[in-house]
Parts: structure tokens; sequence; C-alpha cells
């Protein structure tokens, strides 16, 4: 029974040896496996790219704002810009097929706990941000921006989770 998931596999996890590369794909195939095109117009590279977008806007709508309470926006500031370069290290990490070099990382574990940590901190930023914006327009909309990029990850940690652990689980027993 599929789920309609897919599951990437590194060279080292795939379960078999690599094939030797043939002289033909190894001269003309490195020019043209630099990156991942497909991962461009991929529904989880899409998700990421939206989430950067909401992130730097949030970020941007907070930092021109009149803030109210420092705490509570320098830290939805510091969230926003560390889950947004967090985020565009993993999408790096898959354009430019990192995951197949470094195969002494679990890039899935590391990205589904990356989307864990980052919602949870994300989410509780919003929430303070929203309680304290006394609405002023600015932080009001970053507050909101904020909430739609942790909508967002939650949509990619569930991703994740599906393709890396419900796949292989099912697909043990067919």
């Amino acid at each position: 029974m599929s789920h309609g998931a897919r599951v990437i596999r590194t060279g080292v996890s795939s379960g078999g040896p690599a094939a030797p590369p043939t002289a033909a794909s190894s001269s003309a195939g490195s020019d043209v496996e630099l990156t991942d095109g497909a991962y461009f117009r991929s529904c989880a590279g899409m998700l990421k790219v939206a989430q950067m977008i909401s992130l730097l806007i949030g970020f941007i709508s907070v930092n021109n704002s009149p803030w109210t309470d420092y705490s509570a926006y320098s830290f939805f500031q510091i969230v926003t810009m560390c889950d947004l370069v967090m985020i565009l290290f993993f999408y790096i990490t898959h354009i430019f097929r990192i995951y197949r070099k470094l195969t002494c990382v679990s890039w899935p574990l590391a990205e589904f706990l990356h989307y864990l940590i980052g919602t949870i901190l994300l989410l509780i930023g919003s929430i303070v941000a929203a309680a304290k914006s006394y609405n002023v327009t600015g932080l009001v909309a970053g507050a909101t921006f904020g909430f739609l990029a942790t909508i967002l990850c939650i949509l990619s940690m569930w991703s994740s989770y599906k393709v890396s652990c419900i796949t292989q689980s099912t697909s043990k027993y067919h």
C-alpha cells in the first residue's frame, strides 16, 4: 500500500552497492549533476522557498516597526533569522546534492529535528509577538507572517516524517 510518498536514498543507505561509473557517465555527468534541477520545482523545494519568504517578510515587518517590548521582538527576530538560515542551509544541501557526499549525517533526521525545534520556537515567538503588538500594523504583520511560517514548517515536518518513516515502514511488509 503506497501513500504516494517517495524515499530519497543516498549512496550508502541504498541497500546495495553503487553501480560503477562508466567513462561516459563520469565525464558527462559531472557537469550535468552539479545541481538538482528537479528540486527547484518539487513540492518540498517550493515549500522551503515559501518558508524563507514568509520568515523574511516577518523579520522585516518587525524590524521596521516601533517596538513596544524589546525582549519579545528581539526573540522573534532571532528565531526568524535562525530558522531562515537553517532552511536555506537545507535548501542548498538538496540543490547541490551535498547529502550524497556527506553520508555520515542522517539528513532526514537532521531536517526533521530542525523543523521540530524551529517550529516550536517560531510558534512561541509568534504568540508572544502577537500578544505584545498592541495593534501596531508592522508588528501584527510580522506576527501573522510568523504564524504563516509556522504552518509551513509544520507542513514540512509532516511531509519529512511521512517520507522518512511511514514509507519505509510500509515498504518493509510489501
